[in-house]
């Protein structure tokens, strides 16, 4: 790591402990307006609601500063879901990329969902329950329900029903994972419903000063509000099939529809802030392209590489695109610092893309639900939508029935061959791109879900979660395991343990916990919609 990025790292250690303290310590503190203004001051434009809105929507997935999002995200969806790794050999080469998970950074995701996003959603949910303010006590479930779901999907489960509910004993409550998805299912039923009556009688926008993502468009939000209750219910189609189709075949009823096109794309706009991926690739050198990305997509001869990453500058792989395998022996950074670093990002973050309401139809229509529509149409339309997001044209690349991903070859591996995955290697994919009726339902999965992990970078927490429930798309697993054998290394890694504040400051909430998560409490337990 650079020496600034080496500075903002241990700094950041320092700030954890002075700007968060655990979820239960601060729950007055979170229960209370953050912006210290009454509601009387400025209500007559919506500040009050408005302005922790704002809050909540940059702390989803953090803009700003990179620092934050580097532990909240990068070094542990973005390097797990296969999409990017580090160069940098932080800790000696003992840390997040090969399973040793370091407390100091695992609490980012916990401490900016619950400081940052469910206090200012808290504080807009306890105003006035005057009719007037309804769209936004409905947008606040809908993003809260986005924030919290990927805190689930790291942890298992979370605080939700029992936020700001604390017991005698000082503690608070943890929902089951199948509890929490419930209660997501709930708050958006409850905002889907309320985003509905807005569309269909064209109300005038109440929250288009603080929206950073669609300027305050009902319909767009209802769109979204429909398509995550997709996502959520697909994610639960293996453990929980009858309330998944429920959810989904909901979703997929709703007259205001899914995410159809790229002008529906939802980006965070963080302002004159950069992309945080360009500080930690360009200026701190902290992050490169995954192998499986370089893998699978010069395999395909996909276009959309040149749009992802730059051509690798290192003498022994120049003008190629090549990613660095997770979890390898790393000695010093100069070691793969040249192979491909990330394109710039504009400044704003993406929290979905309609070419993943394309996949997740198509899935559901493999899976029979009603409304889905046709599996192939929709699996062509979301390779159609991903390339066009780009500018590119997909029409000889959706009929490419033949290539497969490329084998990967590391020529500056400490060790010859070490980071190889060879043609016949079981971690190697061979499904192609064209879609094929007659394909086994497996088979089918497999070319839904490869193509939705293309089309759905840079976002790694959404990509690691699918691999997790579904396997696919094949990745390539750590070389070097320093989970002391609490984490399969063909299993991959599962989740990442509580935070330590919650297991010094909840610890009886933690305890009840671990019995709701069914495990130990390491990086090797799976979540309950992980059965595979």
């Amino acid at each position: 790591m650079k020496t600034i990025a080496q500075k903002i790292i241990n700094a950041s250690l320092i700030v954890a402990a002075v700007y968060v303290s655990g979820c239960t310590k601060d729950f007055k503190e979170f229960n209370t307006n953050p912006t210290g203004v009454t509601n009387q001051q400025y209500a007559v434009d919506y500040q009050s609601l408005g302005a922790p809105m704002e809050q909540a929507q940059q702390n989803i997935y953090v803009g700003s500063p990179a620092w934050a999002y580097q532990l909240q995200q990068n070094l542990i969806a973005d390097v797990y879901s296969g999409y990017m790794m580090s160069p940098d050999p932080f800790q000696s080469n003992v840390n997040n990329t090969n399973y040793a998970l370091v407390d100091g950074w695992n609490s980012y995701p916990w401490d900016y969902a619950y400081n940052n996003v469910m206090s200012n959603i808290n504080s807009v949910l306890k105003q006035t329950t005057d009719p007037q303010y309804a769209p936004y006590y409905q947008w606040a479930k809908i993003l809260r329900v986005e924030a919290m779901h990927r805190v689930s999907d790291i942890y298992g489960p979370i605080i939700y029903s029992h936020y700001g509910q604390i017991n005698d004993d000082g503690s608070v409550d943890y929902d089951s994972q199948k509890d929490v998805y419930y209660a997501f299912f709930n708050d958006l039923d409850s905002a889907i419903n309320e985003f509905t009556t807005l569309v269909q009688s064209n109300a005038l926008p109440t929250f288009t000063n603080y929206d950073l993502c669609y300027g305050g468009d009902y319909a767009k939000w209802l769109k979204f509000a429909n398509t995550l209750r997709l996502r959520l219910a697909i994610r639960i189609s293996y453990v929980d099939p009858d309330k998944a189709k429920e959810e989904g075949e909901k979703a997929l009823s709703n007259s205001g529809g899914l995410l159809e096109t790229n002008d529906d794309n939802c980006f965070v706009n963080i302002g004159t802030n950069p992309h945080p991926l360009n500080v930690i690739n360009n200026d701190w050198g902290d992050i490169r392209l995954g192998a499986p990305v370089s893998s699978i997509l010069n395999g395909y001869n996909d276009g959309r590489i040149s749009k992802y990453a730059l051509k690798a500058t290192d003498p022994s792989v120049a003008g190629q695109y090549i990613g660095i395998r997770n979890g390898i022996n790393i000695d010093a950074i100069g070691r793969y610092e040249g192979y491909s670093q990330l394109v710039t990002f504009p400044s704003s973050v993406q929290l979905m893309v309609a070419a993943e309401a394309w996949f997740l139809k198509s899935e559901a229509a493999i899976r029979g639900w009603a409304g889905a529509g046709d599996a192939e149409t929709d699996y062509n339309t979301g390779i159609e939508t991903s390339f066009a997001q780009y500018g590119l044209d997909a029409t000889s690349y959706m009929n490419d029935a033949t290539s497969t991903a490329q084998p990967y070859i590391d020529p500056n591996a400490i060790t010859p061959g070490q980071n190889d995955v060879k043609t016949g290697s079981p971690w190697l994919s061979t499904v192609t791109i064209k879609w094929n009726d007659g394909d086994a339902f497996e088979r089918k999965l497999e070319r839904i879900i490869t193509q939705k992990w293309i089309a759905m970078y840079p976002e790694g927490q959404e990509a690691w979660s699918e691999f997790r429930r579904t396997g696919y798309p094949k990745l390539f697993p750590v070389v070097v395991n320093n989970s002391g054998g609490t984490i399969s290394t063909t299993e991959f890694i599962k989740r990442i343990n509580f935070p330590a504040d919650e297991r010094s400051n909840n610890p009886n909430g933690v305890a009840k916990a671990l019995q709701l998560l069914g495990g130990p409490d390491t990086g090797g337990t799976p979540l309950w919609w992980d059965t595979h």
